[in-house]
């Protein structure tokens, strides 16, 4: 069963997450988060790290990922860790795989038409709020 990563990246400030543009399928031109495959041998840790460092720029001095919820999908015979961080200073994002950009909390991330994923975006950014003393810590 193939593994996939789905990475929550907030601002140092808490008042934005870290969201791309899709620019391929699946989802093509809707918003989403950054993440990516997980490789065999690679724990789901290691994995959520090297994505966030090859798809935006940030390394694992910047955040501290914490493992947040999973979800499996047996039809499609593939699961999604899901991890979420605050940055410790500002940084500097960069990638080529999707069009990065820093999005306000405000959004109805629910929307289907505007965010990938079937409502899930919205889910997790609800996960994360009722435990944020723990995720979003100083």
């Amino acid at each position: 069963m193939q593994g996939y990563n789905v990475i929550m990246i907030y601002s140092k400030d808490k008042e934005k997450l870290l969201m791309c543009k899709r620019l391929k399928e699946p989802y093509k031109g809707l918003s989403n988060l950054v993440g990516g495959k997980i490789e065999p041998g690679e724990s789901g840790m290691e994995a959520a790290y090297r994505e966030l460092l090859e798809e935006t720029g940030i390394g694992q001095d910047d955040v501290v990922l914490h493992h947040v919820m999973d979800f499996q999908y047996y039809f499609q015979q593939c699961y999604v860790e899901v991890y979420a961080g605050k940055l410790k200073r500002d940084v500097r994002i960069s990638g080529d795989e999707n069009e990065l950009y820093w999005s306000d909390l405000n959004p109805n991330f629910f929307d289907m038409s505007q965010y990938a994923g079937e409502g899930n975006i919205g889910h997790m950014i609800e996960q994360v709020k009722m435990c944020k003393d723990i995720i979003l810590a100083d």
